[in-house]
């Protein structure tokens, strides 16, 4: 390589500058900057030791215009920025996410599909080139924003099984087999009018955490006809454990589909004169912050969120890096968090 010659004092140096150092063409200079192939190990040991020397920084406008990348992926949710704030399931998946981006130098940008641009909105933002990959959360069953993105061929990975297509890859938790644990822990318990509380009919994790409840009962032949649903909010929660407790006022334990609506289902038991867990017995589902803070603390099942989160971002990164032998789908494990309300 070749003397380099410091840029003047007071100004970065050029192209051209890493070039004449390096002793190689121009186009050849940036060609190895923005890692592109058909350079030579020494042209390209040459290029960076220029670029050290200098202490030259890449233009990343003209990076992307030359890899085609943006140096960028979307967080894409489903919901409203309410709903998002108020669930820390949200926070811990974004947290994994991160996690799992880790050294990448991509960026994170958080996008309230529902709010901000509706889904068409949305799609179009997407489709002109502002990312370079999608991480799609909370995918209710009439979102067709998972279907359209993987037609327009944007690197995608959902968090949670869509249920409207099956050839979009996901990572979700063991909802079913998580649930039926639940269902089987009360009934080991002594408790025989077991009631639950599901999530939205029209998503993935509350259709499976419903089957998985049902799965539970019917190992013991007892009825499942004590169904309420709610959306996964504290509030959802009360209102359907009020109307659990008027059509089955006989009932002696509940299985929550979320530790936010559990809460909220156990205010409403205690409102009533009844004890927990002495007259019903409450299990949740997430094992969040709220379900140790509980009182009493919640029995629950342990999702790994931020596990879901870098997974997520380990299946997004390995695509955008051409890996080609990747799962379709990835089902994390569950697992039994027993405390004082079982």
């Amino acid at each position: 390589m070749k003397d380099p010659a410091k840029a003047p004092a007071g100004r970065a140096p050029t192209l051209d500058e890493v070039a004449r150092a390096a002793g190689v063409s121009r186009a050849t200079a940036s060609r190895a900057i923005n890692g592109l192939p058909y350079v030579s190990s020494s042209a390209r040991a040459a290029v960076e030791e220029a670029v050290r020397s200098l202490g030259y920084r890449t233009n990343q406008v003209a990076r992307s215009l030359a890899t085609k990348r943006t140096g960028s992926v979307a967080l894409v949710v489903s919901e409203s920025e309410k709903f998002v704030v108020s669930d820390p399931f949200f926070a811990r998946v974004m947290r994994g996410i991160s996690g799992g981006l880790g050294d990448s130098g991509l960026q994170l940008a958080l996008l309230m599909a529902k709010e901000q641009y509706g889904e068409e909105g949305s799609l179009r933002s997407l489709r002109e080139g502002h990312v370079d990959g999608v991480l799609l959360v909370s995918v209710h069953g009439g979102d067709t924003l998972a279907g359209q993105l993987l037609e327009s061929g944007l690197p995608l990975v959902v968090g949670g099984r869509p249920l409207t297509r099956g050839d979009v890859p996901y990572v979700d938790a063991d909802n079913f087999n998580g649930a039926s644990m639940a269902a089987r822990h009360l009934i080991d318990t002594g408790r025989r009018r077991v009631a639950t509380i599901a999530g939205p009919r029209d998503m993935a994790v509350g259709i499976d955490r419903l089957s998985g409840w049902r799965r539970g009962m019917a190992s013991s032949g007892l009825p499942t006809d004590a169904v309420e649903h709610g959306d996964f909010t504290m509030e959802s929660g009360e209102a359907a454990m009020r109307r659990l407790l008027e059509s089955h006022p006989d009932l002696d334990a509940v299985f929550v589909a979320s530790d936010l609506m559990a809460v909220g289902a156990m205010r409403v038991i205690q409102a009533s004169g009844r004890s927990i867990p002495g007259d019903v017995a409450v299990v949740g589902f997430d094992d969040s912050d709220i379900a140790e803070m509980a009182s009493p603390p919640l029995t629950t099942i342990r999702q790994p969120i931020e596990e879901l989160g870098r997974t997520m971002a380990w299946r997004l990164l390995a695509q955008l890096a051409g890996d080609p032998d990747l799962p379709p789908s990835i089902l994390l494990p569950t697992e039994f968090v027993g405390r004082a309300t079982t």
